[in-house]
């Protein structure tokens, strides 16, 4: 087949069907998010490395979710920017697929990140006396380093399915960036294993750890429930509030594009889906933390009233 057919050396993302000032319109809106999303994620970053009360396990796992969100925006944002501006700029096969490899990785990584900062939540409020024996720092370290391991390795399982494939045309990718499914269409030859592990894949690694954080959070929910006092509750649901809106934006936009009935289908619904997923969950994520945590807004208090007494 590789040798009946001209391959593909480069590609073209279609983007979004507007017209040249919805472009430059888009190219504006989306480059101010794209700051936005670097400058939250690096505050929340910068607070946990520069504020000592921040150093416990919780921030630990916030500042790796940082990290992740922000290798996403930086993953897929300046090439969708870059289409904005010059539509016709295409895209190398070797740039198209690391691009994909690299959002897999992210993608996965944060899935198991969201599970950890659960069970992390668990311990802290279904086990307070043993929360310090239990989540020591090497413990934190090696579940930090297994999600990063495992989402870098289901990513790497990915690309190896992925790199034997013959792309012989179309060039033009109907995505704003190298996703796998719509990579995938492009290939001429049978790519039913490829698609098959993708599911395979997402509902393993959605499914299943949105089962246990359900799980935790059901218990979680009965310990704050009997504590006795109002301010010890308030904590509690402050902190775990956060990180369950975070989980609901990121599952649910995934769930939808991988696992949902139609995610074969709607090819313009997925693309939106995952331009939220992309860019706005990133961005979102900082400003949920900050905004609902009082732990956080009061370090990024002190951290400025230390700068103006400067």
């Amino acid at each position: 087949m590789m040798n009946n057919h001209t391959l593909v050396k480069e590609f073209f993302l279609m983007g979004f069907p507007v017209g040249p000032d919805m472009r430059m319109f888009l190219l504006g809106l989306f480059s101010l998010f794209y700051v936005f999303t670097l400058m939250g994620n690096g505050v929340i970053l910068g607070l946990i490395c520069v504020e000592a009360r921040l150093h416990t396990p919780m921030y630990f796992f916030l500042s790796h979710l940082a990290i992740v969100d922000i290798s996403y925006a930086c993953n897929t944002v300046p090439q969708m920017l870059a289409n904005l501006l010059d539509p016709v700029k295409s895209i190398s096969y070797t740039g198209c697929i690391t691009q994909t490899f690299l959002f897999l990785t992210f993608a996965l990584t944060e899935c198991l990140l969201l599970v950890v900062m659960s069970y992390d939540r668990y311990v802290a409020i279904c086990h307070p006396l043993r929360y310090s024996v239990i989540m020591t720092w090497r413990v934190c370290i090696t579940l930090s380093l297994t999600s990063w391991f495992l989402g870098f390795l289901l990513a790497l399982i990915s690309l190896i399915l992925l790199l034997p494939l013959p792309f012989c045309g179309p060039q033009k990718i109907n995505h704003f960036f190298c996703e796998i499914l719509a990579i995938l269409k492009l290939a001429c030859a049978d790519t039913h294993i490829n698609e098959l592990f993708v599911l395979g894949g997402a509902t393993s690694a959605l499914v299943g750890p949105l089962c246990s954080i359900v799980i935790s959070y059901m218990r979680i929910i009965w310990a704050v429930l009997h504590i006795q006092s109002r301010e010890g509750r308030q904590k509690a649901f402050s902190t775990c509030s956060s990180h369950l809106c975070v989980v609901g934006l990121y599952y649910g936009t995934a769930i939808i594009m991988y696992i949902g009935p139609n995610h074969r289908n709607s090819k313009g619904q997925q693309k939106y889906l995952l331009l939220f997923h992309s860019l706005f969950n990133p961005m979102l994520n900082p400003l949920i933390y900050s905004l609902r945590n009082n732990e956080v807004k009061g370090a990024l208090e002190r951290v400025l009233g230390k700068e103006r007494s400067l």
